[in-house]
């Protein structure tokens, strides 16, 4: 455990600008993962993410709806392979909880599903650690690590601890390769970590697009790059060579509203906003 670990927890106040951060978190920028947060309703971000996020939503009013369609959508798919039988959970670039976490919807489904959260903002982990908690019978992990050292995520022993690679694990990387630049190589980073899981697992994945309003996502994108991560929108062609290596199930890759949809509409966000892909596909 690491000194920032042991001496910050998650704050009394729940105002998150009267609590005392450590130096080495910059709350002057804005965070993607807390800008996500936001825009999901949530509390826990700084002013600078705030204004970010309505800056965001001042010229591309779609990103609460995408935000939201997203969540519905990890719920979706996390249900889904949880009734195939999956019940190991990798979720790179978890994002600050929220209603429905991987392992909530997993563990309702298979009680022993096993979960292990990374994400690269040693806020989100406090959170983690502080707000997720499972019934005890499937395990879980919250470890610090980036999406943009590929296969060595897999090689963490937080990470072994939780997840047997001899079994399928489903891969979860949501709203978070479009963070990762074109010189970044986000298809090298998917291929690494898909050879490094055994047959029979998943890829779920959702991805930003500019496809149904090049004007607004231009727009948009402008805002992150005062952000600590830019944002890459990509079209539907460049987001499904992701999946290279993996059988995409049906649907394919769709728009987020339009995967397994939901027989009564969501309340929270308008499916015809939502301006996210979404797929997922197994590694045969």
């Amino acid at each position: 455990m690491s000194d920032q670990e042991n001496t910050w927890r998650l704050p009394a106040t729940d105002d998150p600008d009267e609590w005392v951060v450590p130096p080495e978190i910059d709350t002057s920028r804005a965070h993607p993962a807390r800008i996500y947060d936001y825009f999901l309703g949530g509390k826990n971000n700084f002013a600078a993410d705030r204004d970010a996020a309505e800056q965001v939503i001042a010229v591309a009013p779609s990103a609460v709806d995408s935000a939201r369609g997203n969540r519905a959508f990890l719920g979706r798919a996390v249900k889904f392979l949880a009734q195939a039988g999956i019940r190991q959970f990798l979720d790179i670039g978890t994002g600050i909880p929220s209603a429905g976490n991987t392992h909530e919807v997993a563990q309702a489904v298979r009680p022993d599903a096993r979960v292990a959260y990374l994400d690269n903002d040693p806020i989100v982990l406090v959170h983690a650690r502080a707000l997720m908690t499972g019934d005890g019978r499937g395990r879980i992990a919250y470890v610090p690590g980036d999406v943009r050292t590929g296969p060595d995520l897999l090689d963490l022993p937080e990470v072994r601890e939780v997840l047997d690679f001899d079994e399928p694990i489903a891969l979860l990387l949501l709203a978070i390769l479009h963070f990762v630049r074109d010189s970044e190589d986000p298809t090298a980073i998917v291929a690494g970590l898909r050879d490094a899981l055994p047959a029979g697992s998943h890829l779920v994945l959702s991805h930003g697009t500019a496809d149904f309003d090049l004007a607004q996502g231009q727009r948009g994108t402008r805002i992150y790059d005062r952000a600590t991560a830019q944002l890459a929108l990509r079209p539907h062609a460049d987001i499904e060579k992701l999946f290279e290596g993996f059988e995409l199930l049906d649907p394919g890759l769709v728009r987020l509203p339009l995967w397994h949809p939901e027989e009564e509409p969501p309340h929270d966000h308008d499916p015809d906003l939502v301006r996210m892909y979404g797929g997922v596909g197994r590694k045969t």
